[in-house]
Order: C-alpha cells, then sequence, then structure tokens
C-alpha cells in the first residue's frame, strides 16, 4: 500500500469507528480463513462490520475518535467487529467463541468506556432491544387481559346459571 492509499483507507477506517457506538476487539490466530468467513457472515446476519487491519494503522485511525481510549488493547493479531447495537454485538462474538476456542475476546469500547472481556461477556446476557420490547409488552398486556377476565367473568357465571336453570326446567 502505497501512501496515498493508506490515507485513504485510515479516513474510510476512522469513518467506520466514527458511524458505529460498539466496538469490540479480538485476537484471531488459529482461525482458519472458513471460521473466519462464518464469523463475517454471523456479523453481516448482526447488522455488524468486521475489520482485520494492521494494528499501526488501527492505532492512527482510533485518533480523535469515540473509541480512543481502546489504542492499548491492539497487540497481536487482532480484528476489530463494529455496530450500533453493542447488545446484538456482544452476543454474536460471544457466541462464536463457544464453538470456537481460537476466538479471544480482547475488550471493546461502548459510550467511550473501555470494557473488559468480562464485561463484554455480561453484556451478551442483556436482552436486546426487540426482545426488551417483546417483555415489556407481555407485562403490559398481562394486566389487561386480567382485568377482562374479571370484567367477563360474573356475565359467564350469570349466563352458565341461566343455561344450568333451563336444562333444570326440562
Amino acid at each position: 500500500m502505497n501512501r496515498e492509499e493508506k490515507s485513504t483507507y485510515i479516513n474510510s477506517l476512522k469513518e467506520s469507528l466514527n458511524a458505529n457506538s460498539a466496538m469490540m476487539i479480538y485476537h484471531y490466530q488459529g482461525l482458519n480463513v472458513t471460521q473466519l468467513d462464518d464469523l463475517r457472515k454471523k456479523m453481516r446476519a448482526a447488522g455488524a462490520l468486521l475489520k482485520v487491519t494492521k494494528n499501526r494503522i488501527t492505532k492512527i485511525a482510533l485518533k480523535d475518535t469515540q473509541h480512543e481510549e481502546a489504542i492499548s488493547l491492539f497487540t497481536g493479531q487482532t480484528g476489530v467487529a463494529l455496530s450500533t447495537d453493542p447488545i446484538t454485538l456482544a452476543k454474536t462474538l460471544v457466541n462464536f467463541q463457544k464453538s470456537n476456542e481460537m476466538l479471544k475476546i480482547v475488550g471493546g469500547v461502548m459510550d467511550k468506556k473501555v470494557l473488559a472481556p468480562s464485561d463484554v461477556a455480561k453484556i451478551a446476557t442483556l436482552p436486546t432491544l426487540s426482545e426488551a420490547r417483546a417483555k415489556i409488552v407481555g407485562i403490559l398486556q398481562t394486566p389487561a387481559q386480567q382485568i377482562i377476565s374479571i370484567l367477563l367473568a360474573p356475565g359467564a357465571k350469570i349466563a352458565n346459571l341461566a343455561h344450568a336453570k333451563s336444562l333444570k326446567k326440562d
């Protein structure tokens, strides 16, 4: 890569970093090409972006971005996963790590705070936005269903009583 290509690449990487609020960093040493392709597919399906770059270039791109605090995490064969949804990103990475032990989560950045690998694992246990919404709707619907059943119960009892009376007369 010549100087101009590097500059263009660093600028595009900087744009990607600024466009995504969450960044997870991992070591991929020991993974084969098929496993890395599988990880890319899963990340794409989750709406995330995977980047494998030289640490020196990534450190330059990280300067003056919201993820600048993570510069110290870039040692060895490092990959970066970027997304606007940190929970889905963490879940996808942690689930992939469970089936591919060679992938090591180094940490991440969320809301300008550096995360340890244990923090990433904790984030992965949180419900996604759609799951949280579904739980809230379920909580809100339950009382309404109970109120309706309470209100309808006297009418149903009277109807059953009237039906039983009519059967006794016959």
